[in-house]
């Protein structure tokens, strides 16, 4: 990036110079074609101030700034220009982002539930027979029917390495 560097009423100095195309240097970093650059730095009365222009394709950034020392003006103005920059790129790629309802929505067609059904014969027993009966089988559940309740109960293993028992119960009307 070129960077055309102006003083009104102060000379340029070498580390100036270089202070100035290091932080134009910076916004870069958000646009890798940047085209040119310019800082006018100038004095007016004990304020010293310094305004820098990015030139990008389609696009010019400006920003103003003053301070009561040259190099704090520098850090000012160009700290203004990053976040333009930043925000106009944040503008870009949000503009141009395909929205992630809307291709979701076309791409995933809506889910069917499906079931897997497992037929199991239920036998009278106690809870200690199916206890037993649920050790020597490979299975998650045990689905028996109580020989005392005449009802059907599921038998199954909690975490705790001990035996749960679901009785099914009706549900009140209202």
């Amino acid at each position: 990036m070129e960077i055309q560097l102006t003083a009104k009423q102060l000379k340029i100095t070498p580390a100036l110079r270089e202070y100035v195309q290091q932080k134009m240097g910076k916004t870069q970093k958000y646009f890798d074609h940047i085209v040119w650059g310019q800082a006018f730095l100038f004095v007016e009365k004990r304020a010293h101030k310094a305004e820098m222009i990015v030139h990008a394709p389609g696009q010019t950034f400006r920003a103003l700034a003053t301070a009561a020392d040259l190099y704090s003006a520098i850090d000012l103005a160009s700290d203004k220009i990053e976040a333009q920059l930043k925000k106009h790129k944040e503008r870009i790629k949000s503009r141009y982002k395909p929205k992630t309802s809307d291709t979701m929505a076309e791409a995933v067609p809506p889910a069917v539930t499906s079931f897997a059904v497992s037929r199991q014969p239920v036998s009278p027993m106690t809870p200690e027979q199916a206890a037993e009966e649920f050790d020597s089988s490979e299975r998650v559940f045990l689905v028996y029917l109580d020989k005392d309740t005449d009802q059907v109960q599921v038998l199954y293993r909690r975490e705790d390495e001990s035996f749960g028992i679901i009785q099914p119960v009706r549900k009140a009307k209202r």
